[in-house]
């Protein structure tokens, strides 16, 4: 690799060729300069702001609403033997509440939100837009012209300057960076298994509270028949139901609210001392290394606050802050009190302490809501886990998968079938391999507490870069959330050996996935960047390509969004023809949630008129979907588009017109004109007017027998003319032109990339959907071109 000066050397000896290439092919620019709709919540009537924090407790809240079923049977596995030590850990679990989900969650890290989104690759989507951190360089300055594309500018000298300056100094850091997004991300998929797995068994147990004699295996049995069901039902969508969820969620939270005051008042007021944090430093004096590894079992009083965060996308911050003051966190709060109070009095019901706390009248009616609740938090848990691997897909992070759209009304609702049904294998296997509560519960507590510390580092540098908070703040943050989070880590780390190993084992399998996928891809991408065709060499070839230019428009699809691809010169080497239209196709996805309509497509002339080859751009955001059956169609009314305006354009000349070689003058071009009275300039786009007006090429749209276009005819007749023209080409027949690239590690690589490349990265890409399925490419019009790949 050359140094930069002797890069910046070379190009200055290239000379004007190279001047032309760059003319010739430019990035694009818009049409016309957008504002930037930066996302500021909006203002809502006070009904309104209601009805939304109802609708969020089924969507948000449900994960975090059924852990009473199973925190004091995983704090104390072992029994309870001082009814202080139910104090302590109700202490524990009350501040837990408060700093973790309360303060944290809900009135700051909601807030780093992305245009709306949460989770954490809307984190990491914050921080492209902010630092060039991203692996796969295929941005360009035009995607910053996006009225989604919002991001703040700071000073030079600033902390947030100097850490942007920090991430990108090294490619080291920015792949860092990246792991420990997928590793949270591979976390959050670990939660999608262990959370429905948990509840739906936790449950399931009230049936074995009733009927003491039953065996434990009918509760598994029962639980998994639920969780199959749950898992079969995914391809319908929750929009159908989902209108129940908030109904049963919140009759879930008022039923745990009112039975937790009736235990305080029927068992031990007394519990309530434990709102003073003194007693959390008597129950680790009393108990010591148990004390210390019971935060295993109260951590999961705080699950499901990653989902709270990762859900944010369905309703604004300040209905989900309302929803949590005034129904979650005291309904929870009462409700582990009560439990307190009964286990005071009531010892060897540690066990499913929540079901035998429940008074007889009300029992069976508790326990039909409890399962719905339970199936509720599954769905939402199932739900994040399908947008999250969309996310990650669509940053090139993900093997491509069927992605299924299942409600017309609300964009985020998706189905993704291959991981549905993974994750109904996990999860039935982990219920019906550990078959209890405690090993489910520790396995729950790891992923958790990782997605959690993920998040406080990423928070981090979004403090810096986007919030440009003082160094102070962020210490602050920062070092307080790292000591809550470290502790309770430590904590779960001595229960690996109890169950804690499976969301490693998970997250390590998807991790390795993913990371290998975004290594062959980057690498893929490298090869096409560096291999790209020289436009000299194109030009050299005439309007004709050195082919049969036969009717109809090919549609060459690559992953560059400038330049000719490898593809293009592999195809016109090999094949005699090629057709009468070439248009360059790049759909790409940016860090931002979503690309609006309008501004979606970039088309862009190559070359003069009469090559008649084009670029068009799609882009896309993370949570956009591309209607395949409207894709081909939208982009050639963009194109159409693109000839009117172009076409609307000519003849509105600038001073600052761009020459052959960057240095004529005006008068130059005056000259010019007289000397070549046929020549003619279209301003939209100076690469074409240099090219028309130097190169002298014959237009198949006006006979072979002159050069350019008649200095006499209207720009409106050129515009009907190709116009016609293209649309001929169309209804002559489209063909989809890709390329079956074959990804091999070159032979001096090391060992580790033989396998990660030769290996892994062929096998997913044997196992992952053909590009042609992506792009619901008609087997009759589709050409694959096949080439071998040398990184």
């Amino acid at each position: 690799m050359a140094s930069g000066l002797e890069i910046e050397d070379e190009t200055e000896n290239k000379g004007s060729m190279w001047v032309l290439e760059q003319k010739l092919d430019q990035p694009m620019d818009e049409e016309a300069g957008r504002l930037r709709n930066m996302y500021r919540e909006k203002k809502f009537s006070a009904l309104l702001l209601l009805r939304l924090a109802f609708q969020s407790l089924g969507v948000v809240y449900g994960d975090l609403g059924t852990s009473p079923l199973y925190v004091f049977y995983n704090t104390f596995p072992h029994g309870v033997r001082d009814p202080e030590d139910v104090i302590g850990a109700l202490s524990l679990i009350i501040y837990s509440l408060t700093l973790i989900p309360l303060l944290k969650y809900v009135f700051i890290v909601c807030k780093a939100n992305d245009n709306g989104q949460g989770g954490t690759f809307a984190l990491y989507s914050l921080l492209c837009r902010h630092a060039k951190i991203n692996t796969i360089p295929n941005q360009h300055r035009t995607d910053e012209e996006l009225t989604t594309y919002s991001r703040n500018t700071f000073h030079e000298h600033s902390y947030a300057a100097k850490t942007k300056r920090w991430l990108e100094k090294y490619a080291s850091r920015k792949h860092a960076l990246l792991v420990l997004v997928l590793v949270g991300t591979c976390m959050v998929i670990g939660d999608g298994i262990l959370t429905p797995a948990i509840s739906v068994l936790s449950a399931s147990g009230g049936i074995k509270v009733d009927h003491p004699k039953m065996s434990n295996d009918i509760v598994v049995l029962v639980a998994v028949v639920i969780l199959i069901f749950l898992f079969s039902l995914q391809h319908y969508g929750t929009d159908k139901v989902g209108w129940l969820f908030a109904p049963i969620v919140l009759l879930w939270f008022i039923l745990i609210g009112g039975i937790g005051i009736f235990n305080i008042r029927k068992y031990d007021s007394s519990v309530l001392r434990a709102f003073s944090p003194v007693y959390i430093v008597h129950y680790f004096r009393r108990g010591g290394r148990d004390a210390w590894t019971s935060l295993g079992g109260i951590m999961l009083s705080i699950t499901g606050t990653e989902a709270l965060f990762a859900d944010l996308a369905h309703f604004p911050v300040s209905a989900i802050q309302l929803a949590f003051t005034v129904v979650v966190f005291p309904c929870l709060l009462l409700a582990y009190c009560g439990q307190a109070a009964y286990l005071v009095k009531h010892k060897d019901h540690v066990i499913d302490a929540f079901y035998h706390s429940i008074p007889d009248r009300i029992y069976w009616p508790v326990f039909l809501v409890a399962t719905l609740a339970a199936i509720v938090a599954s769905q939402a848990t199932i739900s994040a886990t399908f947008s999250i691997i969309k996310q990650a897909l669509a940053l090139g992070c993900f093997p491509r998968v069927k992605v299924v759209h299942t409600s017309k009304k609300f964009l985020g609702q998706i189905y993704i079938p291959d991981i549905n049904w993974i994750l109904m294998i996990l999860c039935i296997a982990v219920t019906a391999g550990f078959k209890n509560q405690s090993q489910i519960g520790n396995a729950y507590g790891t992923a958790v507490v990782i997605v959690m510390l993920a998040t406080t580092l990423l928070m981090t540098l979004i403090m810096l870069l986007v919030w440009h908070c003082h160094w102070i703040v962020v210490v602050i943050f920062t070092g307080l959330s790292l000591i809550v989070e470290c502790t309770y880590f430590s904590a779960v780390l001595f229960k690996v050996d109890q169950g804690g190993w499976v969301p490693l084992v998970i997250a390590a399998a998807f991790l390795l996935i993913m990371y290998f996928w975004h290594y062959g891809t980057l690498k893929r991408y490298e090869f096409e960047m560096h291999s790209k065709v020289s436009m000299a060499w194109i030009l050299g070839l005439g309007p004709s390509l050195g082919l049969v230019r036969v009717p109809g428009i090919g549609l060459v699809y690559t992953e560059l969004a400038s330049g000719v691809p490898h593809i293009f010169s592999h195809f016109i080497t090999n094949l005699p023809a090629i057709h009468s239209v070439v248009v360059f196709v790049c759909v790409k996805y940016l860090p931002v949630y979503t690309v609006p309509e309008e501004e979606r497509f970039l088309v862009k002339r190559i070359g003069p008129k009469n090559f008649h080859m084009f670029r068009c751009v799609a882009r896309y955001g993370y949570k956009d979907h591309k209607k395949d059956d409207e894709f081909e169609n939208k982009l050639f009314d963009n194109l159409f588009m693109f000839v009117r305006l172009e076409s609307m354009m000519e003849g509105c000349s600038d001073s600052d017109e761009y020459s052959l070689y960057g240095q004529q003058t005006e008068r130059s071009k005056d000259s010019l004109l007289r000397d070549n009275p046929n020549s003619a300039y279209c301003n939209f786009d100076p690469t074409i007017s240099s090219v028309d007006s130097i190169v002298q090429v014959k237009s198949p749209l006006h006979g072979n027998n002159h050069s350019g276009v008649s200095s006499g005819q209207t720009s409106n007749q050129t515009e009907v003319n190709e116009l016609e023209f293209l649309t001929n080409c169309r209804d002559a027949g489209v063909v989809h032109i890709l390329g079956n690239t074959v990804v091999r590690a070159s032979r001096d690589s090391k060992i580790c990339k033989k396998i990660a490349v030769d290996y892994i990265y062929a096998f997913l890409r044997k196992i992952c959907r053909e590009n042609s399925v992506i792009f619901n490419v008609p087997h009759e019009s589709l050409l694959n071109v096949g080439q071998i790949f040398y990184v």
